[in-house]
């Protein structure tokens, strides 16, 4: 089998870094940093995003979130994100889904295991 240079991992926080950006929307607006740093911390470090801003201008494109607000800060803009109720709705049936299949892969598994 060829190696494409991707792990498990990068294709796992490639499908579920919207919901966890969206997780955290729905407890308050926040910038981009804010939410890298948030990242960071609530997972001791062992859960990145390295290119956060494409999944939020593609939730956005979606319409599952939206600018807020925009303020200056230190001479830079910094754009709040806010969850949408579209974006509540996704969220919900996402999580739903990613509960299910997971509940299946995990019964699939134990008969190897």
């Amino acid at each position: 089998m060829k190696n494409t240079g991707h792990s498990f991992i990068s294709y796992f926080k490639r499908a579920t870094s919207p919901l966890v950006v969206l997780k955290f929307l729905t407890e308050r607006p926040m910038y981009g940093y804010e939410i890298t740093e948030a990242l960071k911390t609530r997972s001791q470090e062992k859960y990145m995003i390295s290119i956060l801003y494409p999944v939020l201008y593609r939730l956005e494109e979606q319409g599952y979130i939206e600018i807020s607000s925009t303020e200056v800060a230190d001479g830079r803009a910094r754009s709040y994100y806010s969850i949408t109720e579209a974006g509540r709705a996704h969220l919900e049936k996402t999580w739903q889904e990613y509960q299910e299949i997971t509940e299946i892969f995990e019964t699939l598994m134990e008969t190897w295991i």
